[in-house]
């Protein structure tokens, strides 16, 4: 993983050669380092596992391997990796899936280039990409999960972490599907600042990505705070 110094490290997973490589060249021309490419899921898999990527940029629709299976075995085995699924369907199950999965991310392969530089390099830093139209949806489905019924508690579960009021005050604000630098300049402190609240929150909690912690707000009401 990149140290924050360096240019973000990128890998772009695509089954067609030809956008998968201008996909790649973009990024590198715009200063990201494109460590590795893949065409089928597997391979995307191993290499992905090789090349320690920042960033995946990732199609659904892949032969092997489905997208949605990468990204949950690529997060799984590194929980710091950030995914944008870069997909040719807006279908809303599509979207869902890929979310649940642990995607970051989702944009429509109809997005400019600019758009997606944009977009890699906003969720480099954990900040929720969507195409316009899918931000609402997905946060709709985080308010759904957090009303079924989880299972239920065994006697021998933790007490809750303390958090202090301003990590409180963060975590709310991501509940509600604010980017970090909305958040910044909301609380008038530093994009970065942000960040760390949200890393120290997501080691107190014992929790993995921004999906879990938006989950873990809203089914503590924060999200109506």
């Amino acid at each position: 993983m990149s140290d924050g110094q360096g240019p973000i490290r990128v890998m772009v997973v695509d089954d067609h050669p030809m956008w998968r490589d201008a996909v790649a060249r973009d990024l590198a021309q715009s200063g990201f380092d494109v460590v590795a490419t893949a065409g089928d899921g597997e391979q995307a898999v191993r290499r992905a596992q090789a090349a320690a990527p920042d960033v995946l940029v990732l199609d659904l629709n892949l032969p092997a391997k489905p997208g949605v299976q990468v990204c949950k075995e690529l997060v799984g085995f590194n929980p710091a990796l950030r995914v944008l699924v870069l997909s040719a369907s807006g279908e809303h199950a599509d979207v869902l899936e890929a979310v649940k999965s642990g995607a970051t991310g989702y944009l429509l392969k109809s997005a400019s280039t600019d758009e997606l530089i944009d977009a890699v390099r906003r969720t480099a830093v954990g900040d929720p990409v969507f195409t316009p139209g899918l931000a609402g949806l997905v946060l709709g489905e985080y308010r759904r999960l957090a009303s079924d019924p989880g299972p239920a508690p065994g006697g021998d579960e933790p007490r809750a972490p303390q958090l202090t009021d301003r990590e409180t005050e963060v975590l709310r604000l991501v509940a509600k599907g604010l980017s970090y630098k909305q958040i910044a300049e909301r609380l008038v402190i530093s994009h970065r600042t942000v960040q760390n609240h949200v890393q120290n929150t997501l080691g107190k909690l014992q929790l993995h990505n921004r999906v879990e912690l938006v989950r873990y707000a809203i089914e503590r009401g924060l999200d109506d705070a």
